[in-house]
């Protein structure tokens, strides 16, 4: 069973109770970044976002039931407050619970169901190797992204690559991609960047990044740029947890090959996995 297979029967069994992000990568045997990104590769959402979803929609049922009293059924679904429930109620449905209650029918909310991973094919990698990895400066453009909106990524690279010729100090690499740890919402910065061996006076919308040394098990991405997350999820999802192996709460590097075409997006990329150890 893979972690995000494992993060939606947690969630199934237990949603009526309490849970945060912490307490959900507990139980699946991970730290509190693996889940996230095993489950948002593996779903295009991150875990609150899902739990929130199928909270509500059980809220939604019982308001189309009838349910006499809102502020039981936002304690219900987790809320302290009426007015923080009909907030995210609203946010879901574009509806307000009075407005279900009132009409007594679900048409047109589009609820959520529990999701069924299991069908999800496994992506074959290679077998990766561990490096000890120095001290790598970067200079880039982060933006703030999600599982839901990494198709805005090579976007973000075309407009990062008009800044990339002044970069000084620039090391003789191709420029890598760099992801911070999602936070509980799945979001994370994601920066397009260069590595350097210094830091210099760089555009003023360029970020400075150090980061630490540290081990990482390098996989190989052979396939088409688009179909990353592919082997992102076979990453979190398999690979990690069948070797023991412990995610840090340290950045991603994404660093292309040398044959990597910026015009087709194939060539390939290693993909350095930050470990705890």
């Amino acid at each position: 069973m893979s972690i995000a297979d494992k993060a939606v029967w947690v969630i199934e069994r237990n949603s009526g109770r309490p849970l945060t992000l912490n307490a959900i990568a507990e139980a699946c045997g991970v730290s509190r970044s693996h889940l996230a990104n095993a489950f948002g590769a593996a779903t295009g959402l991150s875990v609150m976002k899902y739990l929130r979803g199928r909270r509500l929609s059980a809220a939604a049922r019982a308001l189309a039931d009838g349910a006499p009293d809102i502020l039981a059924v936002a304690l219900d679904a987790g809320y302290g407050s009426h007015e923080a429930f009909t907030r995210a109620f609203r946010e879901q449905f574009v509806l307000t619970p009075e407005s279900v209650r009132d009409r007594r029918s679900l048409d047109g909310i589009a609820l959520v169901e529990p999701l069924e991973l299991k069908a999800t094919a496994e992506r074959h990698l290679d077998p990766p190797h561990l490096v000890d990895e120095g001290l790598v400066r970067v200079v880039g453009l982060s933006e703030l992204r999600s599982f839901e909106t990494t198709i805005k990524i090579p976007a973000q690279w075309q407009r990062f690559m008009a800044y990339y010729d002044a970069i000084p100090a620039k090391l003789d690499r191709i420029p890598v991609g760099v992801s911070q740890p999602a936070d509980d919402e799945g979001q994370f910065q994601y920066m397009c960047a260069v590595e350097v061996s210094a830091f210099g006076e760089s555009p003023k919308e360029l970020l400075q990044l150090e980061i630490a040394p540290r081990k990482y098990a390098v996989f190989e991405h052979r396939g088409h740029v688009s179909t990353l997350y592919e082997s992102y999820s076979t990453i979190w999802n398999e690979a990690l947890p069948s070797r023991g192996w412990t995610l840090a709460e340290a950045p991603t590097i994404e660093r292309h090959n040398p044959t990597f075409d910026t015009r087709s997006g194939e060539g390939g990329l290693t993909l350095w996995i930050p470990l705890e150890g």
